[in-house]
């Protein structure tokens, strides 16, 4: 039988299905926090301790969260999926791809260097250059999302109007990551979520609010949706790029009809897109990652 580690602190909903679809395919799980872990180090010798798994290996990692914390805390979480990978543990998805997402800086240079529509932004240390870019994008006629470097479900994200918004330093820990506000084509807000699994689109649904906030935790509705083969070709290409096995990507189409993509998931949740999809989301990522560990085929597209 297949030991599988479920790196996670709040297993929920998603990881109660987890352990439902790997039963069924005959795995057994684990859930551990990867702030239990460690690391020996010895020449020749590398030992990785899991709570749960003695002095072995389980045969592929499912990573549902990594907690926040200090900078030396999330370091060595992912330290411990890097050493993993290194040992020949299948880890899904890996350190690097979650590096490149969990840091909205460093997913937005990707992407914009593989040339895929992404909203102007600047990212700045400096408050005096920030509430210049701020005052820049008014006078273009433009409002600016301020948004934590790390952060997920819409927690933390302001609108701002005036360069008199901007956020004080501490709010945004030292650095404003500062986003061109994209208005959606729909009354009210609307976006697009693509799950992207095996480097295919398996569901979508389309976000919306009388708000402007679309995010299903801060009260989004959620509607089933079918994406084109632009919509399809942004999001799987955006999912190429950052190297990851999975990933929701969020997308908006604004009022001349062009789509940008707003963010890349590497550890998204599926409990909302699931209320209106097809098919058994948890499944297709467990058949993923097995697939993986025996080097077949991955997903077909809806």
């Amino acid at each position: 039988m297949m030991r599988i580690v479920i790196f996670t602190d709040e297993p929920g909903w998603q990881g109660a299905r987890l352990r439902e679809a790997f039963a069924a395919r005959g795995c057994a799980t684990t859930f551990v926090s990867l702030a239990q872990c460690s690391i020996r180090l010895r020449t020749g010798q590398p030992k990785i301790r899991l709570p749960g798994f003695g002095a072995g290996f389980p045969d592929a990692a499912f990573v549902r969260g990594v907690a926040a914390g200090t900078l030396e805390e999330v370091v060595f979480r992912l330290d411990v999926l890097h050493a993993l990978d290194a040992m020949g543990v299948p880890v899904y998805n890996h350190g690097r791809a979650i590096e490149r997402s969990v840091d909205k800086t460093l997913t937005s240079l990707l992407l914009a260097r593989a040339g895929l529509a992404t909203p102007s932004t600047l990212v700045t240390a400096v408050r005096t250059e920030a509430k210049a870019h701020i005052r820049r994008e008014c006078a273009r006629g433009h409002m600016t999302v301020c948004k934590p470097l790390f952060g997920s479900q819409g927690k933390g994200v302001t609108c701002i109007a005036s360069p008199e918004d901007l956020p004080e330093a501490p709010a945004v820990n030292g650095v404003w990551y500062l986003q061109r506000f994209v208005a959606s084509a729909a009354i009210g807000a609307a976006d697009w979520r693509l799950f992207v699994i095996g480097g295919r689109v398996v569901a979508a649904m389309r976000r919306s609010t009388p708000g402007w906030l679309t995010n299903v935790a801060q009260g989004g509705r959620c509607q089933a949706a079918l994406p084109d083969q632009e919509l399809r070709a942004m999001a799987e290409r955006a999912v190429e790029v950052l190297d990851m096995g999975y990933a929701g990507v969020d997308l908006i189409q604004d009022r001349k009809g062009r789509w940008w993509i707003l963010e890349v998931n590497s550890i998204p949740a599926w409990r909302g897109l699931q209320s209106v999809a097809g098919g058994d989301i948890a499944g297709l990522l467990v058949d993923d990652l097995l697939r993986r560990c025996s080097g077949g085929s991955s997903c077909e597209a809806v």
